[in-house]
């Protein structure tokens, strides 16, 4: 079991190094959400809105991890263009799209509670 959870976060941490190094659209979110973070932090006053706030980060990420995944796997089927193979990656960027617009209405709403409640 313990070997098992080892291997898992050598596989996870190779994962991450290499969105980092290969996917601008990851290293870019991630940047963004190590600014907001902190100020997350002060924005939420409850342990509630603190979760909301860092979930709703963490969402953004794991689409995007996921959405390069996708592509990757297309690309690695072939270069041609295919119809279903452009589809594959419109739908991975349309949840990466919908997970920022998820986050922004959290952060927007507990920033709106915090101003204007």
């Amino acid at each position: 079991l313990m070997r098992h959870i080892v291997n898992a976060l050598i596989w996870s941490m190779s994962g991450i190094k290499a969105a980092w190094q290969n996917e601008l659209a990851f290293r870019s979110q991630t940047i963004v959400i190590a600014i907001l973070l902190p100020f997350g932090w002060w924005l939420g006053r409850t342990a509630v809105e603190w979760a909301l706030l860092f979930g709703s980060c963490m969402l953004v990420l794991i689409v995007e991890l996921l959405n390069s995944a996708l592509e990757t796997i297309v690309d690695r089927i072939g270069p041609e263009l295919h119809e279903l193979s452009g589809r594959a990656k419109d739908l991975g960027s349309a949840a990466a799209f919908f997970s920022m617009i998820t986050a922004a209405i959290i952060w927007g709403l507990i920033a709106y509670e915090r101003f204007f409640g």
